[in-house]
């Protein structure tokens, strides 16, 4: 895949790919190393392409983003009591949904009609 290939990928695809079939693979497998390096794989992936189109220090803010919403998926699941794939899913569309507009969305001014 091109470098211009790649940052036609969304950002936030990567970060709700990362969330969701980390965890996915990681209980589906038991190995939870495996969920790890995919969760690790698409926030590099993600990162490089904010780095891209953002810079540095939003960057910087997402992938602390995307390693606390990892961390309150565990907190919500095993700290609250909610159900593992409830606190992933609610998790997943927050962080995703941020990369979107800060990371994806158009920045392209509106224009009148």
């Amino acid at each position: 895949m091109s470098t211009s290939a790649l940052t036609r990928v969304p950002a936030s695809l990567l970060v709700a790919v990362g969330l969701a079939a980390g965890f996915g693979i990681a209980q589906g497998t038991g190995v939870r190393a495996l969920g790890g390096a995919v969760f690790a794989v698409c926030g590099v992936g993600a990162a490089w392409i904010a780095a891209r189109r953002r810079g540095p220090a939003v960057t910087a803010g997402l992938a602390a983003l995307y390693v606390g919403a990892f961390v309150l998926a565990h907190v919500l699941a095993l700290g609250a009591g909610l159900p593992a794939w409830f606190a992933v899913s609610l998790v997943t569309v927050a962080a995703a949904g941020v990369t979107f507009g800060v990371v994806d969305r158009s920045r392209e001014p509106v224009r009148a009609r």
